[in-house]
């Protein structure tokens, strides 16, 4: 049976001030993800205490980004008053960096995937976002984008794989230039969420697409107050504890959050004590608190799809209001239209085929902070460059029983090789795409020519149009040895192109190491994957926080 929420009553009738949100406490006086001593502090000694408490009162923003993405695609109201709505959104620049990254080729129906960044700041700068989180000595200091997630939407809108990372990752940040004051920041080594503060959302894209080799279409960027709005909108989410939980100790751990064992519906404040609840769930750590709010986003979601509510005009302007107030999006996405139509493709996509999943990581040395998990990071970026579903779920395609064979001679066919090895970060091979054309000619693909725009790819990857055009394009990759998973039909390829990527930076053949692993077409163990329609996920409650 539902109960009611234990806070509930409590937070309508009045406003909270901070210190009953729990935002005064010392949440972080440990390493990095998992509540341990001993974590890394970027701003040195000096700042040592007051950054491990700032950088607990950070971790609520997740939700509301893909909520509002779905709500949009479901408020059709918001056309009722569209220049209203347009002025609310904030934008910015897409990518800060000078990666090159290439935007992945359609496929051969002409699809090609999305890949949207949802990011969280815990900006302090408004009197709404203070009031609900931080100390004024915050007000004025660049903010941080503690929750990073990657919305991957498939190519033909099947499925949809939400990769969140943990805040203290560390990761090279490239160079970035803010577009409004014109100042560069240098490359640099620091925790992902720090690369907000070179520059805006767009130097977080930067680095996202430097780690991962993902390109980025689109980001949406979120604060506290926007996480409250948006819950209240949605009229409250329901969520689930195995237990009776109280996140607070005597050392002033603890978000504040207080609910009786079961299933509740909660909203507004209460909400962001759950999606910053780490002392109470599980282990006390960021994982546990990483699962609680995936746990929140599925049911969100499924309640946005099925709710009676947005039918009621009032609701659905409700939810636009809050949704365009709330968001910093790309220039791409400037306009209530483009954040409509993004809507609508993304509820195409059915809530079981929706997987959230947390980057696989690793403690760094001395347990001081978390890098991507070598091996298990590297197959879950893969499989979305690859556009394969996390939940592994995708239907096989049917193959012939045998491979076509070449149909026109070697020296006739016509092929295109391009260097891929660019990056803001390794910097290119220079001459990578003559050497391979040199291999090819050797081969006796003696047509073989070069183009010399260069370009970043992460995988090696042939691309070639039409049916008839398969087997000779195989025939290329098998010469070279690489895999048939790097052969792939595009609707827009002209002939067959060859895109050397930073998988294969050195040699004339391709590297074993990159193309004797198979293809992964689930996601591992590590990455803690949930299911959009897991109905009966429950948190798991610390024995030491109940009562």
């Amino acid at each position: 049976m539902r109960q009611s929420s234990v806070r509930g009553d409590r937070s309508r009738r009045h406003q909270p001030d901070a210190q009953e949100l729990g935002w005064d406490d010392s949440l972080y006086e440990g390493r990095s993800g998992d509540g341990g001593e001993g974590a890394a502090d970027p701003a040195g000694p000096a700042g040592h205490g007051r950054r491990r408490r700032r950088r607990g009162r950070r971790v609520l923003r997740w939700t509301a980004g893909i909520a509002a993405l779905l709500v949009l695609g479901t408020a059709g109201a918001g056309y009722l008053y569209y220049e209203h709505l347009n002025g609310n959104l904030r934008k910015g620049a897409l990518d800060l960096g000078d990666g090159g990254l290439k935007k992945p080729e359609p496929n051969a129906f002409g699809q090609t995937p999305m890949n949207i960044l949802l990011l969280g700041s815990d900006s302090r700068n408004s009197k709404e976002n203070l009031k609900l989180g931080g100390a004024k000595g915050d007000v004025g200091r660049k903010p941080l984008a503690d929750v990073q997630m990657l919305l991957h939407v498939s190519a033909d809108r099947s499925s949809m794989s939400v990769l969140s990372i943990p805040r203290d990752t560390r990761v090279t940040i490239p160079e970035c230039t803010d577009p409004k004051s014109g100042e560069k920041y240098p490359q640099t080594t620091a925790p992902i969420n720090q690369s907000l503060q070179h520059g805006g959302p767009g130097c977080t894209v930067a680095t996202w697409k430097e780690l991962t080799g993902i390109y980025i279409d689109h980001f949406m960027m979120i604060d506290f107050a926007g996480v409250v709005q948006m819950a209240d909108a949605v009229g409250g989410v329901p969520v689930c504890v195995d237990g009776n939980v109280y996140s607070h100790d005597s050392k002033g751990h603890g978000s504040g959050l207080k609910l009786t064992k079961g299933e509740h519906t909660i909203k507004g404040v209460q909400a962001l004590q759950w999606l910053r609840t780490r002392y109470g769930f599980e282990d006390n750590t960021d994982i546990g608190r990483a699962k609680a709010q995936h746990m929140y986003m599925n049911s969100m979601i499924r309640q946005l799809k099925s709710s009676a509510k947005l039918t009621d005009p009032g609701k659905l302007q409700a939810l636009a209001e809050a949704a365009t107030k709330a968001l910093t999006v790309d220039e791409g996405l400037g306009t209530v239209k483009k954040l409509y139509d993004l809507g609508g493709d993304l509820n195409r996509v059915p809530v079981k085929r929706i997987t959230m999943a947390t980057m696989p990581w690793a403690y760094g040395p001395g347990e001081s902070y978390v890098i991507p998990k070598p091996g298990d990071a590297d197959q879950v970026f893969a499989m979305l460059r690859n556009d394969t579903a996390l939940d592994g779920k995708d239907k096989a395609k049917k193959k012939p029983a045998a491979d076509p064979k070449p149909t026109t001679a070697k020296d006739q066919l016509q092929i295109t090789v391009q260097n891929g090895t660019n990056g803001a970060i390794q910097g290119p091979v220079v001459g990578r795409a003559s050497q391979v054309q040199g291999q090819l000619a050797s081969l006796g693909y003696t047509a073989a020519g070069t183009d010399a725009t260069l370009i970043a790819q992460a995988d090696t990857t042939i691309t070639y149009g039409g049916k008839d055009a398969e087997g000779d394009a195989l025939g290329v990759a098998k010469a070279l040895g690489l895999p048939k998973s790097a052969v792939k039909e595009s609707s827009s390829a002209q002939g067959i192109r060859l895109v050397v990527g930073n998988d294969w930076r050195a040699g004339t053949a391709y590297p074993k190491a990159a193309g004797g692993k198979k293809q992964a077409d689930k996601a591992p163990e590590s990455a803690d994957a949930l299911n959009g329609e897991d109905k009966g996920a429950c948190m798991k409650v610390n024995p030491g926080y109940t009562w």
